[in-house]
This record gives structure tokens, sequence and C-alpha cells, in this order.
């Protein structure tokens, strides 16, 4: 194909990726009519109909899925090292996608964030929260953020938090007239507050142990969420009991807001890691993010 015809191959998968001709045009900077020009001419000297259009959408048909598959990652790759090239002049420069659950973009990356953006103006850096354990490779994001024993063993992966300890609580008004529960069989018998995990619409599970005896205790109760915000909320509302990073409520519990129970049974985890495949390992503007969150014992 001429190489004239690259920017309308990066036209499709603009296209393909907005599923919109108008957020299209907008994000190239040409008309609509323009764009729907260039990809009729691309559609015509493959012979191929790439896209589908209705009046509310626009999804690639087969053919075209099979193209943006193909082009998406290498018309990335070419961006990711101009922007390297850019670099070598000074500052580094970069777009980053990061993927973390809300807990650890609040606690972790933000803290470092703050910190190192305004020293790297040349630097983007885009968060989103994901509770799921996503395929940061299939997804295009640069880098991801889990416990360390979530991390899969093909990724490179970078401590950036000491140990997570987990925490039981709930206000004292929940339980005034009730017996705290001491153990995981006796957390049936109260309203304990849930988090809906996206993969597969699952609810979490709370990890308990003691004295080598480990327990994934399913628990059931009024109130359901998908984020550990407004699962701290409700327990401070004496909506019931709430399986939260310890961090989080530390305060709480010392000002005497929540009360801490089966703390014997509140175990660590593995510590946050930034985890992220080999292929970027060249970048510097990750290099700069990963000195950043560095985790270092004192």
């Amino acid at each position: 194909m001429p190489r004239e015809n690259y920017n309308d191959l990066m036209a499709f998968v603009v296209v393909a990726r907005e599923g919109s001709f108008t957020r299209a045009a907008a994000q190239l900077g040409v008309s609509q009519s323009a764009l729907s020009h260039t990809i009729r001419g691309l559609e015509a000297r493959l012979d191929l109909r790439l896209l589908t259009r209705t009046t509310r959408s626009v999804s690639p048909t087969d053919a075209g899925d099979r193209l943006l598959q193909t082009l998406a990652p290498r018309f990335e790759e070419i961006e990711a090292e101009l922007a390297e090239l850019k670099s070598l002049r000074g500052e580094p420069v970069g777009s980053l996608r990061l993927t973390a659950a809300e807990h650890a973009a609040n606690t972790v990356l933000w803290p470092a964030l703050e910190k190192l953006l305004p020293q790297y103006p040349g630097i983007k850096v885009e968060i989103t929260i994901d509770y799921g354990l996503t395929d940061i490779v299939a997804q295009r994001f640069d880098a991801g953020v889990r416990l360390g024993d979530q991390v899969a063993k093909d990724m490179i992966a970078v401590r950036i938090a000491p140990d997570m300890r987990m925490a039981v609580v709930a206000s004292p008004a929940y339980l005034a007239g009730r017996a705290a529960p001491t153990t995981p069989q006796e957390l049936a018998e109260h309203d304990c507050l849930n988090l809906r995990l996206p993969t597969h619409g699952g609810l979490m599970a709370w990890e308990l142990e003691k004295d080598g005896r480990e327990h994934k205790v399913r628990v059931d109760g009024q109130l359901t969420f998908n984020n550990s915000t407004q699962i701290l909320k409700a327990a401070l509302a004496g909506f019931g009991l709430a399986y939260l990073p310890s961090d989080l409520v530390t305060e709480h519990v010392a000002e005497g807001r929540l009360v801490a129970v089966m703390e014997d049974w509140c175990p660590s985890f593995p510590g946050y890691h930034l985890y992220y495949p080999s292929r970027r390992q060249s970048s510097k503007a990750m290099a700069v993010l990963i000195e950043a969150l560095r985790y270092r014992r004192d």
C-alpha cells in the first residue's frame, strides 16, 4: 500500500475505537464528511467492508476487527518510540496508562504522582480504577498495580508498598447489643458489607487466617458496593462489619468511630507491586515512574 495511505489507516483505527465518526473527526481535527470519504476510499481500495454503520453507532466488521487488532498495537509502538526519541533531547516525555484498585491508586499512585508530575510536564498519566485482574497487554495498559501474590509470573514486578494488613471493623452503634464475632463462622450471624468484583460479577471473599488455618469466607448483608470508599462510609454509619485495608481504618479506630474485631484472624498480604511487560522496559517515562514508586524500607 502506498505510503500516503498510512493516514487513512490511522483514521480507520480512531473511528473503530471511538465507535463514532463524530468523535473520531473531533479527535483527528477533520470534518465528519472528510473522514467518511477517507474511510470509503480505504474500503474501496481494499475491496472490503471494514465498518458497519447504523444511525446510532459504528462497529468493525470481522475484517475490520482483524485489521484493527493488527494496526492498533503497531501505531502505539510507533507513537511510543517517537515519544522516546523526543526524550533524548532532554526530559522524559510520553503517555502512560495505568490500572489499579481504588486503594492502591489513592494510597500509593497518587502521592507519588503528585510529587513527580510537576517535575516532568512532558509525562502524561491516565489511571483506570479496576478491581478485576486486568490483562494489561490485551487492554493496552502500560502497567498495573496488584498485590505481590497476584502478579503473573511472566511480568516484571517492582514492589511499591510495604505488606498490607486487612482489618474487620464495625461502628460502636452496630456492635451495641450484639456479640462481636471472634471466629469466621460467627460472621454468618452478622450483616457484612460486600465488595462486588468485576470479574464474573462475584463478591470478594474475606480471607482470614490464624495458626496456619486459612478461611475464605463468603459473607452476607444488606449492602454491596463496588468500591472501598462506600464500604467505609457504610461501616461508619452502622450498617455492618467491613473488611478493609487497615490503613483506611486506623484513624477511625483510634478515635473510636470504629472498633476492630477478629484482629487475630486478620492476615497480611504481600504489598502492592507495579507490573508491566518487558517490552515497556526501555521507556524513560516508565523508568522515571518506577523510581518514583519503588518501595524503599527505612
